[in-house]
C-alpha cells in the first residue's frame, strides 16, 4: 500500500519550514509590544462550541465543518476557526474575573480544520494566527488591534497593504437595518439561491456576503447598514476613523462588507493586497472585528471583544524571494573533520563544546575520508572548519579555517573558549 498525507493537507518540510518558524516569531515580537500573551486551546471542541458562535446558518457549519461522535458519544468537532474556542477558555477560566488586568489580550496560532475545496494557499487543514482582547468598549482597542495587524504585516515586509473597514453598529442598529434587510429582498425570494432563501430570515446579513452571481446582482441596491445606525454606535465608528486619521492611516469604508461569522458588530475590518500571488485584484489576508455579545453567548457575563485572524499558509506565498531565499538557505557557524579513528574522541568534545557556545555546529556520522567531510562542510557552505587529525590530537590543537577568506590558523584545544567572539 502507498501511503499519501490526506488530500488538503501538506507536509512542511525543511528548510521551508524556517519560513513558517520566521512568520511565528515575528508575530509574537509584534504582539508582546501590544502586551498580548500567547494562549493555546484544544484543537477539538464541543460541537456547540462554535456552532453557537459561528451560527446555524454559517458556510462553516452547516458545510465545512468536521464533526464527529466520539467513543463516548460526544458531539466533536475539529477547529475550524480560534475565536470561538479562546472565548470558550475566557469563559471557563473565569479570566473575566476582579483579579485579571483588563483588557485581556491574548494571541494563539495553530492548525484549523475545514472541509472546503483544496486551493493555493487554502487548504483542509491550514493554520491561523490570531489575536483576541476582552474586556473593553473603547475604540481605541479596535484601532489598536487594526494597527498590530497592519505592524505585523509591515514587519514582514509585505507591501501594497489596503484597510477596509465599516460597522455592523449596536444591537439596535442591526436589528433595524435586518428588518430593513428582509422587506428589500423578500420580493426577490424566489430569485435567490437556495442558501440565501435559507438564511433570508434567520441572518439576511449573511446574504449580502453570498458568493451566487445572481444574489450578488440583487443586493447591489440594498440598503445600507451605515444608515440605520444608532446615536451611540455612529459615535462609536466616527471615533475609529478620527483615530486612523491621527495615525496618519489611509483606509476606505465599504458599507457593503460583512463578517462571515454571526457574532461581530460595530467594528470590522479587513487588510487586503492587490494583484498578488494571492490572485487578481484586492484579496483579504486579515480579517476581525469586534464581537460584544460572543462570550455572553457561551455562558460568560456581558463582556466586549474584538480580535483578528489571518491565514499562515497564504502569508507565506505573500514573503518576498529575498527572504525566502534567506531563510531557506542553511549556514553552519563550524564543521568538525575528524581524520583517523583515534581523534573520534577529540572530535565529539570539540563539537560537544562548541554547540555549548551556541555556535550551530556538524560532524561526519558516515564515516567517511577527510576528502568527502571538506565537501560536506562546503556544501552545507560552513563559515569554519576544524580539523583534527592525529599530529593535531597529540599537540592537543585543532586546525580553524575561515571558509571565506581562506585563512587558517592553529588553535591549542585548552583555548576553545576564545571561538566565543569570533562570530560576533
Amino acid at each position: 500500500m502507498k501511503y499519501q498525507k490526506p488530500k488538503g493537507t501538506a507536509d512542511i518540510l525543511p528548510p521551508f519550514s524556517k519560513e513558517w518558524q520566521f512568520v511565528e516569531q515575528n508575530a509574537r515580537e509584534t504582539f508582546a509590544l501590544y502586551n498580548y500573551e500567547e494562549i493555546r486551546t484544544p484543537i477539538f471542541e464541543k460541537f456547540e462550541v462554535f456552532s453557537r458562535s459561528a451560527g446555524d446558518t454559517s458556510d462553516i457549519v452547516t458545510k465545512e465543518m468536521y464533526d464527529f461522535d466520539d467513543k463516548g458519544g460526544r458531539h466533536i468537532a475539529l477547529r475550524p476557526e480560534g475565536t470561538a474556542g479562546v472565548v470558550r477558555a475566557f469563559v471557563e477560566n473565569k479570566l473575566y474575573g476582579p483579579e485579571h488586568q483588563k483588557p485581556v489580550k491574548v494571541y494563539y496560532m495553530g492548525p484549523m480544520f475545514r472541509y472546503e475545496r483544496p486551493q493555493s494557499g487554502r487548504l483542509r487543514e491550514f493554520h491561523q494566527i490570531g489575536v483576541e482582547a476582552f474586556g473593553s468598549d473603547s475604540p481605541k482597542i479596535d484601532v489598536e488591534t487594526i494597527m498590530m495587524g497592519m505592524d505585523f504585516l509591515k514587519k514582514l515586509k509585505v507591501s501594497g497593504l489596503k484597510l477596509v473597514i465599516n460597522t455592523l453598529g449596536d444591537k439596535e442598529s442591526r436589528d433595524r437595518y435586518r428588518q430593513a434587510l428582509i422587506d428589500y429582498l423578500e420580493p426577490h425570494f424566489e430569485e435567490l439561491s437556495d442558501d440565501s432563501k435559507a438564511r433570508l430570515h434567520k441572518n439576511p446579513l449573511r446574504v449580502l456576503d453570498s458568493k451566487d452571481k445572481n444574489d450578488q446582482k440583487i443586493v447591489e441596491n440594498a440598503p445600507e447598514i451605515l444608515d440605520f445606525l444608532t446615536e451611540d454606535a455612529q459615535k462609536h465608528f466616527t471615533s475609529v476613523k478620527e483615530e486612523l486619521d491621527t495615525l496618519g492611516v489611509d483606509y476606505v469604508v465599504d458599507s457593503s462588507m460583512v463578517r462571515g461569522l454571526d457574532y461581530y458588530n460595530h467594528t470590522i475590518f479587513e487588510i487586503m493586497i492587490a494583484d498578488s500571488p494571492l490572485g487578481k485584484g484586492d484579496v483579504t489576508i486579515c480579517a476581525g472585528g469586534r464581537y460584544n455579545g460572543l462570550v455572553e453567548e457561551l455562558g460568560g457575563p456581558e463582556v466586549s471583544g474584538v480580535g483578528f485572524g489571518l491565514g499562515v499558509e497564504r502569508l507565506l506565498l505573500l514573503l518576498n524571494a529575498e527572504t525566502q531565499t534567506t531563510l531557506q538557505s542553511k549556514q553552519l557557524d563550524f564543521y568538525v573533520v575528524g581524520i583517523g579513528d583515534l581523534v573520534q574522541n577529540d572530535v565529539l568534545k570539540v563539537v560537544h563544546e562548541l554547540r555549548q557556545m551556541n555556535f550551530v555546529t556538524e560532524q561526519d556520522y558516515l564515516d567517511r575520508k577527510p576528502k568527502a567531510q571538506f565537501k560536506s562542510a562546503d556544501k552545507l557552505n560552513a563559515k569554519y572548519v576544524v580539523t583534527i587529525g592525529e599530529s593535531e590530537m597529540n599537540d592537543r590543537v585543532f586546525k580553524l579555517k575561515d571558509m571565506h577568506s581562506g585563512e587558517e590558523r592553529t588553535v591549542a584545544l585548552s583555548e576553545i573558549n576564545t571561538l566565543k567572539d569570533l562570530l560576533k
